[in-house]
This record gives C-alpha cells, sequence and structure tokens, in this order.
C-alpha cells in the first residue's frame, strides 16, 4: 500500500467548468491530471479542488462560484467514492476509510464584494478555505503581480476577521509582500501557502522568501511545495530531485512538520518529466526516501495537512 497522500492545490473544477464533456471518472479521461483513476491508484485520501474563474470572465458573479460547486457536486462526488470534506469528522472517516475527500476552496475572493452574507453561504456550502486574490488586486487585497503592490484593504481586513470567525482559512499563496504581512498581522489564526516553492531556489514571484516562509512554520501554518516546474528550476529544467531541494530548504529552516504538497495539476501547461499526473505521486515519494524518515516522508505525504486540518475545520 502507498503511503496515504493529501493534495493541497489543483484546477480540475477550471477544466470541467470549460468543458463539460470531460468526465472525472473515466479511467481513460486524458484531458486530466487528476482523475478519480489516478487519486485511487495513487493512495490520494484527501484533494483540495481549487474554485478558480478563468481570466475571461472579468466580471466575477457569486452565482459562477455557485455554478463551480455545482459542478463538484454532479461530476466530482460520487456516493461510495468521492465526498465533500466538511468537518474533522469527515476528514476521519475518508482517512481512514475507502473514500476519497474533496476539499472546496477559493482561489479569488473578488465576486464576494465584501459581502459577509456571501461569505457565509459559501461556508455553508462547504468551503473550507480561501485565497483572497489570484495574482492581481480585488476589493480585498493586492496578489503578487498587482503594480502598485499594496496590501489588504480595510475591508480586507475586515474579511479576514470573518473568515477566522467562521473558520474558514486563508491561503496567502497569490498575495503581495504587503498582502502577506497584512495577512500575518490581521490574524490570529494560522495561515497556509497551498502552492508555493522556496524563493532562495527559484526566483517566480510567486515563490516565498525566507522571511514569509519562517513566519508560516512560527504560526503553524502549512507550506504546500508545488509541481509547477519554473517555480522549481529557473533557467534549467525542473527535476524531481530539484522539487526535493525545495523540501530540504524549508526543512533547514525548520519546516519539517510545516511541508506539504500542492501540486497545482490541471493548472498548469508544463509538468516536471516523471511527476505529470495525479498517478504519479509514487515518485516523489521515491525520491523523498532517499534523503528522509519514514515518518517525516508520511508527514510531507499527508500527515501534515491532516494534522492542521484537523485542528482547523469544525468538529461535525
Amino acid at each position: 500500500m502507498k503511503t496515504p497522500v493529501i493534495d493541497g492545490h489543483c484546477d480540475v473544477l477550471l477544466k470541467l467548468y470549460n468543458n463539460p464533456a470531460i468526465d472525472f471518472h473515466d479511467p481513460k479521461e486524458g484531458r486530466l491530471d487528476v482523475t478519480y483513476s489516478r487519486l485511487r491508484g495513487s493512495n490520494v485520501k484527501l484533494q483540495f479542488f481549487a474554485i478558480y474563474l478563468p481570466e475571461r470572465i472579468t466580471e466575477a458573479r457569486f452565482d459562477h462560484y455557485l455554478e463551480y460547486i455545482d459542478i463538484f457536486h454532479r461530476q466530482v462526488e460520487r456516493q461510495g467514492k468521492l465526498r465533500l470534506v466538511r468537518t474533522r469528522l469527515d476528514l476521519e472517516e475518508v482517512m481512514g476509510g475507502q473514500e476519497i475527500g474533496g476539499l472546496l476552496t477559493l482561489e479569488g475572493a473578488d465576486a464576494l464584494n465584501a459581502s459577509p452574507l456571501y461569505t457565509r453561504i459559501l461556508y455553508h456550502l462547504g468551503v473550507r478555505l480561501i485565497g483572497p486574490t489570484w495574482n492581481y488586486g480585488n476589493w480585498a487585497a493586492d496578489g503578487i503581480l498587482e503594480p502598485r503592490r499594496g496590501g489588504f484593504s480595510r475591508k480586507g481586513k475586515s474579511f479576514i476577521k470573518e473568515c477566522g470567525d467562521l473558520g474558514i482559512l486563508l491561503d496567502a499563496s497569490h498575495l503581495s509582500v504587503a498582502s502577506f504581512w497584512d495577512l500575518a498581522a490581521s490574524s490570529p489564526r494560522p495561515f497556509v501557502a497551498t502552492h508555493s516553492n522556496a524563493k532562495a531556489l527559484c526566483g517566480h514571484p510567486r515563490n516565498l522568501d525566507d522571511r514569509q516562509l519562517e513566519e508560516l512554520i512560527r504560526r503553524d501554518g502549512r507550506i504546500g511545495v508545488t509541481f509547477v516546474p519554473y517555480f522549481v528550476e529557473s533557467g534549467k529544467p525542473a527535476s524531481i530531485a530539484g522539487l526535493v531541494r525545495h523540501i530540504d530548504h524549508i526543512c533547514s529552516l525548520g519546516g519539517v512538520d510545516r511541508v506539504v504538497l500542492g501540486s497545482d495539476f490541471d493548472g498548469i501547461s508544463e509538468w516536471i518529466p516523471g511527476l505529470e499526473h495525479a498517478g504519479q505521486f509514487y515518485r516523489l515519494e521515491e525520491e523523498l526516501r532517499k534523503h528522509y524518515s519514514e515518518a517525516q516522508v508520511t508527514g510531507f505525504l499527508s500527515r501534515n495537512w491532516y494534522t492542521f486540518l484537523h485542528s482547523h475545520l469544525p468538529p461535525f
């Protein structure tokens, strides 16, 4: 039996939104990196599914989010196979049972429009983690590619509190540097970066510098190493060994219990050789076992995510 895996980011729902003919449950489906059969084959126990609106949608509406949630229930969730994880009890049951769990996340809160009602509705519908921005600015905060390089707005700081009060986790992966530090200052709860690597090894803007990594480690947050090749290497081909070097770096800062996975499968058009889809997590595991103990490898692949979620999801 392969080591259980929890993956903190994929964009399957985007592909299903763009092309309803894609079949997540068809073992022969070649248009997805993440399919049910690949998750099952890799012993993935929990997959995060992002609600991310394509850039062609220039005026995001709340019903776009509802469409994605409907797609999850109609095309991804299936009784006895894959179920929505909302609570600690759900998490325990999927980790100990035969079903795979799906956790809904939101990447870019543009269509929430500073409405506490909309935020509460998403919580009631099962969304448990929100990245306030994608790469650019919105009503809440600036993203990492927003030229003005601002932080959270006044409404955005109220949103941080609303999410904390509800029990919605926050994701810093696309935030500007100023927004990252505003979140750190404003949130009493730990937060995460679901799919970012170490800037010290690869200078992509979406990677995190050592101060940011150290803050996430200090706060008992989580850092999801991502499989995007140009987040792993700049100027040369990426490799699984290169991805492991990012894990090495985070561990060198004290983050051995904070490292998790955030593949970004189905959100990428380039892949690390040998790590092209969700059926190949075992190859990362093989490389990790050359450098780390059994307990550490299990932590990276699933336990570190599990302990975080078990602490912060509602009990039932």
